[in-house]
């Protein structure tokens, strides 16, 4: 008991000690900064005055500043400033600081005092407006701001997420194609084969004049102007002619598009797969002949390792049929593949009619010029990569370089040095990485890592890729996006030549 009492007592005064004002625990601070993500969530339509009431006690940002006032092709008097503090989500404003607003550069890091200013949209440009110049202070200079790689279709969908943010919108095109006399100056509607997004260029800015390019990235701020039903319309401006990096000045056409493929019929797959495919012009393959190529990488699949030759490479690992006669006219689909012509497997509705350009038994028969072994699958059907390629050749290498390339999934051994199976510039690969501008040439290699999924196995999946492509900008306008037709024994060949197929545009 006497033990308990003493204890108890010991208790009383360790609490008292603890309660006396030097051990006192202050309790938490309120941050002075408020993310640029809080701050444009408190517009809801009509302008706000930032208090530090409504800004969760907070009276500060701190960002990244992303306009450039040398080119003349900013709204006159609004710094740009972005930052990523909330949720890694990047936001930009607009804050209205007048003529001091030029001082700046990008890669200054800046903390502003936005408490006192008002939160509003002007012709639609959302800004903070009665600012101090006084309010901003640089605290440092010269910090990279990362490339923020960003599809036109995204910033047309959310105007105001990408609002006053630095954006680039790589392998950008113009439609129409733009003359040789054609300059910057005004709106011209930029492509980049997910949407169409007007680049504004000011008349008075220093790059004006500057002539088109036929295939660039484009670095530059995205404004929103309010249109007659209240609804926000971007438009992408860049700061110079720096932000635009020129990727190509000629046209490159794709003669022949990888449209679709069945890799995997009801029932057995050996001489009932086939490749869809459609001619951008008129096609005599006696006078042009050209070359399609299938690789599977499973992993028992010899020559191992590393393809050897790319897509020559043979063996169980790729198979090639030439295509050296017969004809396709511009914007038909055509086929290859197994002899058996029909739609899904055996018993299946029959293609005989459409236009083969090359079908033989591949189940029995070794690829053209022995490049592939007779094979009971063209496709792997789970797992490791299978691929497609077209080349506007008969003699495939490891040098030689596809007109077009879609792949399925990533497993298997596809890249290691020099060795590898070459890309095409199109809508889902690049030679060249289109930001770094490091060359890439191979799959798996870079920023190459986009792929189609498998479809469940077994069930007569067709895999329509359906895009819009330009043959006289020699460009997609929107990239093939990948659909699983579930076909029957009777479907009819509509179902995978019909709608949501890929069309040329122009």
């Amino acid at each position: 008991m006497k033990f308990l009492l003493r204890y108890s007592s010991f208790l009383l005064v360790l609490a008292f000690f603890w309660g006396c004002e030097k051990y006192n625990y202050p309790g938490g601070r309120v941050s002075p900064y408020i993310s640029i993500f809080d701050v444009k969530e408190l517009y809801k339509g009509e302008d706000v005055s930032l208090r530090p009431e409504n800004m969760y006690g907070s009276t500060q940002i701190t960002a990244m500043v992303v306009s450039d006032h040398s080119g003349g092709n900013m709204p006159a008097g609004l710094l740009i400033v972005q930052e990523a503090r909330r949720l890694n989500e990047l936001r930009g404003i607009a804050i209205d600081i007048g003529a001091d607003a030029a001082k700046y550069v990008p890669g200054d890091s800046v903390t502003i005092t936005v408490a006192g200013g008002v939160l509003t949209r002007v012709n639609g440009m959302q800004q903070i407006k009665g600012v101090p110049a006084s309010a901003v202070t640089k605290v440092a200079s010269g910090v990279a701001i990362p490339a923020n790689r960003v599809p036109s279709n995204l910033i047309l969908a959310n105007p105001e997420k990408y609002e006053n943010t630095l954006v680039v919108i790589v392998k950008g095109g113009f439609n129409p194609l733009p003359s040789p006399t054609d300059v910057l100056s005004g709106d011209k509607t930029l492509n980049d084969g997910f949407g169409n997004l007007t680049l504004h260029t000011e008349p008075t800015a220093s790059f004006a004049n500057s002539k088109l390019s036929f295939n660039s990235n484009y670095y530059g701020i995205v404004f929103n102007t309010m249109m007659p039903d209240k609804t926000l319309k971007p438009e992408l401006r860049v700061r110079n002619l720096n932000d635009i990096v020129v990727l190509s000045s000629t046209v490159e056409v794709q003669s022949v598009l990888i449209t679709g493929f069945m890799p995997d019929v009801e029932g057995g797959d050996g001489n009932y797969e086939y490749i869809q495919l459609m001619a951008t012009r008129d096609i005599n393959f006696a006078a042009t002949p050209f070359a399609v190529v299938v690789t599977n990488n499973a992993n028992t699949a010899t020559p191992t390792g590393a393809p050897v030759n790319g897509w020559g490479t043979g063996g169980q690992r790729t198979y090639k049929f030439n295509l050296t006669s017969g004809t396709a006219a511009k914007g038909s689909f055509f086929y290859v593949g197994g002899s058996t012509k029909l739609i899904n497997g055996a018993s299946s509705t029959s293609m005989a009619a459409s236009n083969w350009i090359r079908s033989f038994n591949y189940s029995t028969t070794a690829g053209d010029d022995g490049v592939g072994n007779a094979t009971s699958g063209l496709f792997a059907n789970s797992g490791n990569a299978s691929g497609i390629a077209v080349f506007e050749e008969t003699a495939v290498s490891l040098a030689s370089k596809p007109i077009d390339v879609m792949f399925v999934a990533t497993g298997g051994s596809l890249f290691l040095g020099e060795r590898g199976y070459r890309v095409a510039n199109n809508d889902w690969y690049d030679v060249k990485n289109p930001v770094t501008l490091q060359d890439q040439p191979f799959y798996r290699m870079g920023s190459n890592t986009l792929n189609l999924s498998y479809p469940a196995g077994d069930q007569g999946m067709f895999n329509k890729l359906g895009g819009e492509y330009n043959p006289v900008l020699g460009r997609w306008m929107k990239a093939r996006t990948q659909t699983f037709v579930d076909l029957s024994k009777s479907s009819p060949l509509t179902e995978i030549e019909g709608e949501g197929a890929t069309k040329l545009v122009q």
